[in-house]
């Protein structure tokens, strides 16, 4: 029962595989049959046994190279291992007769190994003061034959020839020969806006370059001449103008002997903020002063023109027997000419009172310029208040690294103080000035008044 159970599943199998490669067959190649499938299986199977045939021959060809392989790379060790111990020796050869080398060479330098010392040091800082020379604008390509001579001279197989020792000395003359000598040349010269013109230089020994009445700076890398975007002011640039443009003789100009790139006195100089600038510095607080003592300044000058002119009708009155209505005197001896029959008392009333009337007149301003003297000095010292509370805000904000920012910031907060105390001193002067006129003619009419009043008492005893 099981074994016809069996069969009938192994035929049912068969038939079902058959009929798969049937499917597959007609898919693929189009088999018609069974009898065309199986003979495509069998074909595929001897197919698949001659490639693995194929692959195995293929195997055992290479392994036998690989073998070969291996056999050539062990001659290649060994040739290798024979010629490193060939090096070996030869270099131990020649390290012995390297070392033979060095000492002949020692003992035949002797002394001119210090002679090489000296050139070396010499050749340094010849080198050092060559790149940050002025005189480099004009020979820029020295810098270039001292670097070589200097790695010849440190190297253990080079020696400097003859015509470079000569050349050195050369170049050590040159450098102080060249530092005392005032010479013009053309160079290419980088303006403040980054424009190169090649233009005329007058380099006056190893202090300052000049050209076209303009300070150069002179930048090292690359031997470069820049034009100052701020030059100096006052008569200085005048001079460097004034130097260009002669031909001989002896002619004033200003260098800076601090150094040779612009030193500290030219970019202090440079720095100074002029007049016009430190009014600035001032701001609003120093605009108001300015104001202030400009108005105080033209009312003490009118002022004193006033009563210069009105001292001069006084003096010319006193002079006179007649009153005259355009001075203050003329006007006080009208009321007493119109006042002669009255009694001292009442005379003496309207003198005074003329006196007062002209009073206002004389002394007009005096109030105005004593307030405006008190009052610059106070409004100096606001402004300097303002400017350290700034200052010191800054400093809370920023920090006190830089002090040089620090101190420009103390600096413009005491422009206020100077221009305060600018204004009070002249305004003090003007006021001393405007009063005291003021005070002669009105001591002028006191005096003429009292005379008038003694002399209508003893007519009228």
């Amino acid at each position: 029962m099981k074994m016809t159970f069996l069969k009938g599943s192994l035929v049912a199998l068969t038939a079902g595989l058959l009929s798969a490669n049937v499917a597959l067959a007609q898919d693929d190649d189009q088999a018609g049959s069974l009898d065309e499938l199986l003979e495509m299986v069998r074909e595929s199977r001897i197919n698949e046994s001659e490639e693995h045939r194929q692959r195995e021959a293929e195997f055992r060809q290479e392994r036998g190279q690989q073998q070969q392989l291996l056999e050539q790379a062990r001659q290649t060790r060994a040739e290798e291992e024979n010629r490193s111990e060939t090096l070996e020796a030869r270099y131990d050869e020649q390290e012995l007769e390297v070392d033979a080398k060095r000492n002949q060479l020692n003992e035949r330098l002797g002394s001119l190994r210090e002679l090489f010392g000296h050139l070396t040091s010499t050749a340094g800082d010849l080198r050092s003061t060559i790149n940050t020379s002025i005189i480099s604008a004009q020979y820029p390509d020295r810098g270039e034959f001292l670097a070589g001579l200097i790695d010849k001279m440190n190297s253990n197989t080079r020696l400097p020839s003859i015509e470079e020792i000569e050349r050195l000395w050369y170049e050590v003359q040159r450098q102080m020969v060249e530092s005392g000598r005032i010479v013009t040349f053309n160079g290419e010269v980088i303006k403040p806006n980054g424009d190169k013109v090649e233009q005329e230089v007058v380099r006056i020994g190893s202090y300052n370059l000049v050209s076209e009445g303009k300070y150069l700076a002179f930048i090292p890398d690359g031997a470069k001449m820049e034009e100052l975007a701020r030059q100096p002011a006052g008569n200085i640039q005048d001079a460097a103008a004034n130097l260009q443009a002669a031909d001989s003789g002896l002619v004033r100009v200003g260098i800076d002997p601090t150094g040779p790139t612009g030193g500290s006195l030219l970019t202090a100089l440079i720095d100074s903020p002029t007049w016009g600038e430190r009014w600035h510095q001032g701001g609003g607080v120093g605009y108001v002063i300015t104001a202030v003592g400009i108005f105080g300044f033209l009312l003490g000058i009118w002022r004193i023109i006033v009563l210069s002119a009105v001292s001069a009708k006084v003096s010319s009155q006193l002079k006179s027997s007649t009153p005259s209505a355009n001075n203050p005197l003329g006007r006080v001896l009208q009321v007493a000419e119109d006042n002669k029959g009255v009694d001292p008392e009442t005379l003496e009333l309207k003198l005074e009172e003329a006196v007062l009337k002209e009073r206002p007149k004389i002394e007009s301003g005096l109030a105005l310029l004593k307030i405006i003297a008190a009052v610059a000095p106070l409004m100096g010292l606001l402004g300097t208040v303002v400017g350290m509370i700034l200052t010191f805000q800054a400093i809370t904000i920023f920090g006190a690294g830089d002090p040089k920012n620090m101190a420009g910031g103390i600096s413009s907060a005491l422009i206020t103080t100077v221009l305060g105390l600018v204004v009070a001193i002249p305004t003090v002067l003007l006021h001393t000035i405007v009063n005291g006129r003021a005070k002669r003619i009105i001591h002028i009419l006191d005096e003429q008044t009292t005379g008038i009043v003694a002399e209508n008492s003893e007519r009228n005893k």
